[in-house]
């Protein structure tokens, strides 16, 4: 699948249905971007790998992005504002395609709100070096392949849940990530 094939199907499948979406209360509000980027063998998702001293979700995969703050006039611009600020993304080089599903974390008391967008233009990431280490760019051919996804039953309050991981090139995407990756791929990639 092309970069344009897989912008086409994301805009039309996001477009054609509701999305769940959390309504305010107890839990902090963020947002995140789902960057789409064409690379040699195809598009590619873009992550990044939280730092150890970060606050929260240390050294773990993420998509970029972040807290809402009084100042953003959206979540998406949230997304944005944060991309810019952590990788170095500039908000004029995303083109927003359309948001997912709001994704709650059980540990740390978030809803994310999800937003895909497409970068046609080459970026030189710059993490920042506070809250993300580096920038990962993982080929959507390795994301659905099934040698480098798993799943596994977790407990937690007496409730299991599927815990869903990606691995790829020494890193291990899981939690919010992986749940916000496994409906993209869904959504996408269902009955094409």
């Amino acid at each position: 699948m092309t970069l344009d094939e897989l912008v086409a199907l994301t805009r039309s499948r996001l477009a054609a249905r509701e999305r769940r979406v959390v309504p305010p209360g107890p839990l902090i509000r963020a947002a995140v971007l789902v960057p789409l980027v064409d690379r040699a063998g195809g598009p590619h998702l873009v992550f990044a790998k939280r730092t150890e001293t970060v606050g929260t979700h240390r050294g773990q995969i993420s998509f970029p992005g972040g807290t809402l703050d009084p100042a953003d006039a959206s979540l998406l611009d949230a997304a944005l504002r944060e991309c810019e600020e952590e990788v170095g993304l500039p908000r004029a080089a995303v083109e927003p395609l359309g948001a997912l599903d709001d994704t709650e974390t059980v540990a740390t008391q978030f809803v994310i709100t999800p937003w895909v967008g497409v970068v046609r233009e080459p970026i030189a990431w710059r993490p920042d070096g506070e809250e993300i280490e580096k920038v990962i760019e993982v080929p959507l051919a390795a994301l659905v392949d099934p040698a480098n996804v798993r799943v596994e039953l977790w407990e937690r309050q007496g409730v299991l849940r599927e815990i869903h991981f990606f691995d790829w090139g020494g890193e291990t995407i899981w939690g919010a990530t992986a749940r916000i990756l496994r409906h993209y791929l869904d959504l996408v990639l269902e009955a094409r």
